[in-house]
């Protein structure tokens, strides 16, 4: 393949996911609420991949969520390995869902909602199960940190759909 022949929108695109990533670090060191009882946090950092993955589908989103982990080595290193997994998977998800189901529904809230909904429940249950397999916590502690991480995607939904909006309307041509 020459020179001419590489399309240039994976560049973009993995340039575009290291930009997120570095947001994505930014807003989960902005609000860090300690969660005592497995060492974790409550965070944003979910809201920046939610945005990665819905303007600019699963590959932006998934180095957006793997990047995320930079912020785990920081803040609680033993959940740095689960989180390049699990929110690299999560932004995958939310970006690839989003992308099949805009094709079948004219309502961005409907398809976003949707797939910000099963990505979050992937890092629900991903760290859920890294907490017991990977960290030894017992189920009673690992279920602690359950209702937190739902208000995370809660809160990273709400956010992300408004931001998403917002951006869609400035600059139209980021629908295609």
């Amino acid at each position: 393949m020459t020179e001419k022949q590489i399309p240039l929108r994976n560049p973009l695109k993995i340039a575009l996911g290291a930009v997120f990533a570095a947001l994505g670090i930014v807003a989960t060191l902005l609000l860090v609420i300690s969660i005592p009882a497995t060492s974790g946090y409550f965070n944003l950092g979910e809201t920046v991949i939610y945005v990665a993955a819905l303007l600019f589908g699963p590959l932006v989103g998934t180095i957006a969520g793997g990047g995320t982990m930079i912020a785990d080595v920081l803040v609680a290193a033993q959940f740095a390995p689960g989180t390049l997994l699990i929110k690299g998977f999560e932004g995958a998800i939310v970006g690839y869902l989003n992308s099949k189901i805009q094709r079948r529904t004219s309502s961005f809230i409907l398809s976003a909602a949707i797939s910000v909904i099963v990505g979050g429940l992937e890092m629900v249950a991903g760290y859920f199960i890294y907490e017991q397999l990977a960290l030894g916590y017992p189920m009673a502690v690992a279920l602690v940190e359950v209702p937190f991480n739902f208000v995370q995607v809660l809160v990273g939904l709400i956010v992300a759909i408004a931001v998403v909006q917002v951006i869609l309307r400035v600059f139209p041509q980021l629908k295609r």
